[in-house]
């Protein structure tokens, strides 16, 4: 019996029917327990899912707030509930965070804790001087740098990475400056002989519906970043034989993010509705619209792609639409920044995290 194993076990720790089978020509042996690691790793990703709610509820809400489209609270009550109905979505996303960044066979519960721990300080950190940066890539960073310290660069699922992570990375911001401003120059044509108090009144009710299509797509991406996160550490210990999310996973999940949601990230909020761009209503819509399409498109693909990054994009795409002094754009190279460096970061912390857990005797 492991020393990170419950020595009291109640018949709802048991894991049911452990299996032998093989995955992916290696077979796995039984399990008798949960273990400590595992229940350590389960709490930690909760946390995690937590902190992206309040993190990230500006993605979701800031325009709408920022507009008077609708109050703080009704917002953020609004997101929460679009939150956690997106979370059922789909798991193309939680298969990708899974499976597809590093080699699962070679991954430890300790290796899933030490991603978790980068992951939560960077956004922590982020979060303190209101800079609305990506949860999802401070994810990635975290098991990329864990992984590295504990199995080797060969433990990174190199083509995986590539082709989920860094080119949608790099596309969806572009996707999202670009068809925002599309979108606005286009509105600009149609209701260029509108007046202006009339036309805001028209968008500030089309907000509503915008900025819940924006809450509901973000959380049908970032809800699954946990889902994956829990079955990897899952499939680690032995409890599950495949990446396939569990249902009380995907409840859990959703439930934690939109409890996140609901306390709200007002730092950040103050960041995205007013310091990048001055926002009118038709410029919140346009911005919410084409982030939440471009993140429902990414999420069925399978690609863990940052809502902060596009929703960003989208607000700097709608201000740019008015001309080069429509971004303040002192403002949007202090993201930019943050962007670059949230997997380096996160995943120097998580490198650390796990060295400090293999000293404890954890890994």
């Amino acid at each position: 019996m492991s020393a990170h194993t419950f020595t009291e076990r109640s018949s709802a720790a048991r894991v049911l029917a452990p299996s032998t089978q093989p995955v992916a020509g290696v077979a796995r042996p039984p399990v008798e327990a949960v273990t400590l690691s595992l229940v350590i790793v389960i709490v930690l990703a909760v946390v995690f899912d937590y902190i992206n709610g309040f993190h990230d509820t500006a993605n979701a809400i800031a325009t709408s707030v920022a507009t008077r489209a609708l109050s703080p609270r009704v917002a953020v009550l609004m997101a929460a509930a679009f939150n956690f109905i997106g979370a059922f979505a789909g798991t193309a996303v939680a298969k990708t965070i899974g499976a597809g960044i590093v080699n699962e066979e070679t991954t430890t519960e300790a290796v899933v804790m030490a991603a978790l721990v980068g992951a939560i300080v960077w956004n922590l950190i982020t979060w303190y001087y209101a800079i609305p940066s990506s949860s999802s890539q401070a994810l990635i960073g975290g098991l990329i740098g864990a992984t590295i310290v504990a199995a080797g660069v060969g433990a990174l699922d190199i083509p995986g990475i590539v082709d989920k992570v860094l080119i949608p990375m790099l596309t969806s911001p572009l996707i999202g400056f670009v068809g925002a401003f599309l979108l606005m120059l286009s509105l600009y044509w149609i209701f260029r002989k509108s007046k202006r108090k009339p036309m805001n009144r028209i968008f500030r009710r089309l907000q509503v519906i915008s900025a819940g299509y924006m809450a509901f797509s973000h959380g049908s991406n970032d809800a699954q970043k946990t889902m994956g996160i829990i079955t990897l550490a899952l499939f680690s210990a032995g409890v599950i034989d495949s990446i396939e999310v569990p249902t009380w996973v995907i409840v859990v999940s959703a439930t934690a993010l939109s409890l996140g949601t609901a306390v709200g990230g007002w730092r950040i909020m103050r960041t995205m509705g007013h310091r990048v761009v001055e926002l009118e209503p038709v410029h919140g819509f346009a911005a919410e619209t084409t982030a939440a399409t471009v993140l429902l498109g990414t999420a069925q693909l399978g690609m863990p792609v940052s809502t902060t990054h596009v929703i960003s994009s989208a607000i700097m795409g709608v201000g740019s639409a008015r001309g080069p002094k429509g971004v303040r754009w002192g403002v949007a190279r202090r993201i930019l920044l943050a962007w670059v460096v949230t997997i380096p970061a996160s995943a120097i912390v998580a490198a650390l995290s796990w060295s400090v857990l293999h000293l404890l005797g954890f890994a």
